[in-house]
């Protein structure tokens, strides 16, 4: 068994924590943040808003998972433009009107004992997409396609002129200058949040959207200094997070959500994320929320309950970052395995907490039954 304090002695004391022995329901510390469990609510597009604002739905969604014994709650994929929401419907941080409903919902859900996050998005070439259960005449019912800028939507934008799917346009190719441009309107998003009251940020670098395209060889086809080599793919996602902390206070830590793997040959690798997870470290990023895929309709994805955790474990060990692990965990059991045998340091759940927003006190009850559960009964937590 590693020792703790050796496990420690070569980190930032901001980033200090143990490798093994740790459980579900130990506090988690990450700068001036400490999380009451290693539970997180997954970030979910709820396609619930109008331009952008929150509102009673938000409340009440990301409210009943904190008052079901999360440790951290993170929003939805939120836009920081209008252009780059995936749905005219999602949330949005690209002005600072937006910044009062969303503080009511941060002070909801910490008042229940959880911490808060935003997950900063920009859908790229994703974007101006109808919600899936839109009826659209001729499209599939479960197609999400484009919607068109005489309906509500807007042209998409990339690092390449490449379309996603088989609708809408070509999507936009970001000029170099608007590429160099585009970390500060993160981190005027960034700085919003500090304003509205949340605990952390997560970068969305994933699923295919504006900071996954660029980090993917299947998606960045540019030749200039942001496309081509790995080197030169990163450097959108180094410049970002640069812009970001330096919006942020010392004390909020700064997530990066990254597709681990593109599951398509020659497209972005588990070894590509654990190199890129090093360079972020060294920027003031604190944990990697590993997800995968969405870079090609055509990715081969071996599916399973925790598919996605061996991601986390590699980077968690080679790039020596914390880690969150997401995808197909569902039981309480499997949950804490992962916390207990060193491969994350959260867990992320997303439809399973849909199912059932006091999932946590599940995992209470079966984990731990002969204690007292730490959340007040008259959120539902029996004694």
């Amino acid at each position: 068994m590693r020792d703790a304090s050796a496990a420690c002695a070569h980190r930032s004391p901001r980033t200090c924590y143990d490798y093994r022995m740790a459980t579900l329901f130990d506090p988690f510390t990450l700068r001036g943040v400490t999380f009451r469990n290693r539970i997180a609510l997954s970030p979910m597009c709820q396609y619930a808003s109008e331009d952008g604002f929150a509102n009673d739905w938000h409340l009440a969604h990301l409210g009943a998972r904190a008052a079901g014994g999360c440790g951290l709650i993170l929003t939805e994929a939120t836009g920081v433009e209008a252009r780059g929401r995936i749905t005219p419907n999602c949330l949005g941080i690209w002005k600072d009107e937006h910044i009062e409903g969303l503080r009511r919902v941060t002070e909801f859900v910490k008042a229940r004992g959880a911490k808060i996050g935003m997950q900063l998005a920009h859908a790229g070439v994703k974007a101006s997409r109808h919600r899936p259960w839109d009826p659209v005449k001729g499209r599939h019912p479960t197609s999400n396609g484009y919607v068109p800028p005489d309906d509500g939507g807007w042209m998409p934008v990339g690092p390449s002129a490449i379309r996603f799917g088989q609708d809408g346009p070509v999507p936009e190719e970001l000029s170099v200058a608007a590429v160099r441009a585009m970390p500060q309107v993160f981190a005027a998003a960034a700085t919003r949040c500090v304003a509205a009251g949340f605990d952390l940020v997560e970068l969305h670098f994933a699923h295919g959207y504006l900071g996954h395209s660029f980090l993917s060889p299947l998606m960045n086809k540019r030749t200039d200094a942001y496309g081509g080599p790995f080197d030169h793919r990163v450097s959108f996602l180094l410049e970002t997070v640069k812009a970001v902390r330096e919006a942020i206070p010392e004390s909020m830590p700064l997530f990066v959500r990254m597709s681990c793997s593109d599951w398509v040959d020659d497209g972005w690798t588990i070894d590509d994320s654990v190199e890129a997870a090093k360079l972020v470290k060294r920027l003031g990023v604190d944990l990697i929320d590993c997800s995968s895929g969405g870079a090609s309709r055509t990715a081969k994805i071996a599916t399973g309950p925790g598919y996605q955790v061996p991601f986390a474990a590699r980077i968690r060990k080679d790039a020596d970052i914390a880690t969150g692990a997401v995808g197909a965990i569902s039981e309480p059991a499997q949950a804490n395995g992962y916390i207990a045998d060193g491969s994350c340091d959260l867990v992320f759940l997303g439809r399973e907490m849909l199912r059932n927003p006091h999932w946590a006190y599940r995992a209470w009850s079966e984990l731990k039954s002969d204690t007292k559960s730490p959340i007040a009964t008259e959120y539902g937590w029996a004694v």
